[in-house]
């Protein structure tokens, strides 16, 4: 049996036990590193649970995003599975329409296809990304514009 290192779940129980760091300090540290613009506007969160590696091929992360933020447009060379956990946000790939997803939603984004994803304008989002590793990183691309991200959903 292999043991999960886990900072996060360990620090979250020291400060439940002590009870000197409120519930806000916790879900902040929880959310991990702030991804830099131009990557994601106006700002989001990610926080590694899992780097793939050479045994378990899968990078798993939660991304937290603050209502009107989005990601650039970007692909996957081995795709990538979302797991909506809170809020509501959007997907979009490239040449169709703009969806909403919800808590619960699942997105498959299959390897190469060109998409974006994000927070609505009014709700923020966070949800969980399950990534293959051996395929490559994240292929970034031009930025998503207000246009686009403003767009009817169908």
């Amino acid at each position: 049996m292999s043991k999960i290192k886990s900072p996060g779940l360990l620090l979250f129980v020291l400060i439940a036990i002590s009870g000197s760091v409120t519930a806000q300090d916790v879900s902040t540290f929880l959310k991990g590193q702030p991804l830099p613009p131009p990557r994601a506007t106006p700002a989001a969160w990610l926080l590694e649970l899992n780097k793939a590696d050479s045994v378990i091929d899968v990078g798993i992360a939660v991304a937290t995003f603050l209502p009107n933020t989005r990601l650039d447009w970007h692909h996957h060379p081995g795709g990538q599975v979302l797991i909506f956990t809170d809020g509501t946000g959007y997907y979009q790939e490239r040449g169709k329409p703009k969806q909403i997803v919800r808590k619960g939603d699942v997105i498959k984004c299959l390897p190469g296809v060109e998409h974006w994803h994000g927070a609505s304008v009014e709700s923020g989002v966070t949800y969980i990304a399950a990534s293959p590793g051996k395929k490559g990183p994240t292929v970034w691309l031009d930025k998503v514009t207000d246009e686009q991200y403003r767009s009817a959903v169908n």
